[in-house]
């Protein structure tokens, strides 16, 4: 825990931002109310993302200008991507502008008719609403993310194809079928012959394309599986690390055009397109659902992920 040594906002970590008394004291010892929190981010925006909205006022009414902005966004615009509606309220109380222009179109106040509060803001006279598009994405996040159930397990991998079949999947990955024992052993024990289980993955049809799972390792996410699978088409992978967490990738006519994301990170910036900074925020959190989507799959269960595939298969050598 901080204590109030004079030292500015070092040692503050994310659960302070709630604390009322440590963050007010700080302040009075001399930390700077505009600047020096996680790596020269302003302290409203921390307190806005991660704080109460009894530190969000304190802050706010010392700052100098509680609509600066940092890397393209306000607090007010962090406390809406955050879901922290009480925190909204607090900053629009002391001032924040809810539709100052900002993020490629995402104003603090539009991006609010995305979340689960879309009247948190009074929409004014020719502020434009979510077009039919952005309000169809919001609803089928809704539904995509309750399906999939917010899957949690770590040192999985998947790729999610769109257009093609499971059958068609087999054949450009130059598969064949598992032997329903081995299959049947890994899934007790995976890691009894390392070797052989990475071979093995999981192909599932699901409305929109298919997915390629491995549930105990690394391989359906392997570069030269998705090159294949994206032939013509697009292909989203995921591997859940369980030592340094979601690393993605994006493959599109059997090149890779992004390697080593964090799908699900909740990372955005000022440069993003519109189209990307909502679906970042729609899937914040959940990096199986944002794979899901990124490739257009529509599923209607969790059999695709839960160790239920269609089929398994056993892939050659060079894709291993």
């Amino acid at each position: 825990m901080a204590v109030n040594d004079g030292s500015g906002w070092s040692g503050i970590g994310w659960d302070d931002w709630s604390n009322l008394s440590l963050i007010r004291a700080r302040l009075d010892a001399g930390a700077d109310p505009n600047a020096g929190a996680f790596f020269d981010e302003r302290p409203l925006h921390a307190a806005a993302g991660y704080g109460s909205p009894e530190v969000v006022a304190e802050l706010a009414r010392r700052v100098d200008d509680v609509d600066a902005e940092h890397e393209g966004r306000t607090a007010l615009w962090e406390a809406v991507f955050h879901n922290r509606p009480d925190n909204a309220r607090a900053l629009v109380t002391a001032g924040a502008d809810p539709w100052r222009p900002m993020m490629d179109g995402w104003s603090p106040g539009r991006l609010s008719l995305a979340t689960p509060t879309p009247d948190l803001f009074a929409l004014p006279d020719g502020e434009p609403g979510l077009s039919a598009a952005e309000s169809a994405a919001v609803a089928e996040a809704g539904r995509l993310i309750a399906t999939l159930e917010r899957f949690d397990d770590d040192g999985f991998s998947l790729a999610c194809v769109a257009d093609i079949t499971a059958a068609e999947a087999a054949r450009r990955l130059e598969a064949v079928p598992a032997d329903e024992v081995e299959v049947e052993e890994l899934m007790d024990d995976p890691w009894s012959d390392e070797d052989n289980g990475l071979s093995v993955v999981g192909v599932t049809d699901v409305p929109g394309g298919c997915v390629v799972v491995q549930p105990w390792g690394y391989v359906a996410s392997n570069p030269g599986v998705i090159e294949r699978l994206s032939a013509g088409t697009v292909c989203y992978a995921l591997f859940a690390n369980p030592k340094s967490g979601n690393q993605g990738a994006v493959a599109r006519h059997g090149v890779i055009e992004e390697w080593d994301t964090h799908p699900g990170g909740g990372s955005v910036s000022a440069g993003d397109p519109a189209e990307e900074i909502l679906t970042t925020y729609l899937y914040h959190g959940d990096a199986v659902a944002y794979c899901y989507a990124g490739a257009g799959l529509r599923p209607t269960g969790t059999r695709s992920i839960a160790d239920q595939a269609d089929m398994w298969l056993r892939l050659p050598d060079h894709l291993v």
